[in-house]
């Protein structure tokens, strides 16, 4: 351990106090962007106005678009509407980014040897791998709160189920403890490239800023004190972003298998039914040959719109309340 740098366990609660607070900040900001998100992915009628005439399969479709779909949400549900399921996703999102960061920082000084402030010169390879070890580590520990808070925030009005307790009562009634698991194994696909790519894109603009910075200052070492709040939330944005696109297939699926077989009021479309898909490919398949293409991409745009503030709010909250705490704690 390098001289000033803090012991194993306090580096720890670094870590996890910092994700901590820096999931819970990202999560409330970003949440009306979440549950509009989440309403488009569990739909089964098409998501837009093009979709719905040129291909209907299930019947008139609830949400058309993201604006429209805000005035609904408004005025059936108010204001709390665009927050439904917020607790539960703080429950699951503030251990989940507390785990991440924790195994995040441990991988990154196992695989290079030194302190924090070498873990910016892992190559993009590595911070890929440590990335991904993070968000499977963090996943298993907080899933069952995802899948409560889908739930929740799925099904609107008239609610299906008014609390957490109910969702989760009904969910150990049908479908037993491994419910609480449910589309565990798309999560798991998804997260390896999803978390990968966030942070190790995150890594690389933040290498390419601080070169950048340097050749602007005429300095010969390029270091993370040169990066400003707003050149950190940049690279949290492009990070989010480049994540968020490639894998949302994968979440359209992971949120079907959450929801399949539960209740959901007539006023939202047809809801998924009980065993609809036999794993992961087979969701893949009758989606897209039964809603197209762009049934694996519902969601698209408000989960991209909310991926980058969410990325980049996450990040700059931790880089600051880590940097706080670890002053406090040395």
């Amino acid at each position: 351990m390098e001289e000033g740098e803090p012991g194993q366990l306090k580096r720890a609660v670094i870590d996890g106090t910092s994700g901590l607070i820096s999931g819970a900040i990202s999560r409330t900001v970003t949440s009306p962007l979440d549950v509009i998100k989440i309403r488009f992915q569990v739909q089964l009628e098409p998501t837009t106005t093009f979709t719905l005439l040129s291909k209907n399969v299930y019947g008139p479709s609830k949400y058309t678009g993201m604006i429209q779909a805000s005035k609904d949400i408004f005025r059936e549900e108010g204001l709390s509407g665009f927050w439904r399921g917020n607790v539960p996703a703080l429950l699951m999102v503030m251990p989940y980014t507390a785990i991440q960061f924790m195994v995040l920082h441990k991988v990154k000084t196992f695989a290079s040897g030194s302190s924090k402030s070498d873990h910016i010169q892992l190559s993009p390879y590595l911070s890929f791998m440590s990335g991904a070890l993070a968000g499977c580590a963090a996943t298993v520990g907080s899933y069952p709160f995802d899948l409560i808070r889908t739930i929740l925030a799925s099904q609107g009005e008239p609610k299906i189920y008014p609390n957490m307790r109910s969702a989760f009562v009904d969910i150990m009634k049908t479908r037993g403890f491994r419910g609480l698991y449910a589309g565990l194994s798309p999560t798991l696909v998804e997260i390896i490239p999803y978390a990968g790519l966030q942070f190790g894109t995150y890594d690389t603009f933040k290498r390419w800023t601080m070169a950048w910075n340097a050749r602007r200052s005429s300095d010969l070492t390029p270091n993370e004190e040169s990066l400003s709040s707003f050149q950190l939330l940049v690279c949290g944005l492009a990070a989010g972003s480049c994540a968020k696109a490639v894998c949302h297939p994968l979440d359209v699926v992971k949120k079907r298998f959450q929801i399949e077989g539960l209740q959901r009021h007539p006023r939202y479309g047809a809801r998924v039914e009980t065993r609809a898909y036999r794993n992961m490919y087979d969701a893949l398949k009758r989606i897209s040959q039964n809603e197209g293409w762009a049934g694996l991409y519902k969601g698209i745009v408000p989960s991209i719109v909310k991926a980058a503030p969410a990325g980049a709010v996450t990040f700059v909250a931790y880089e600051y309340t880590s940097d706080w705490v670890e002053s406090i704690l040395t």
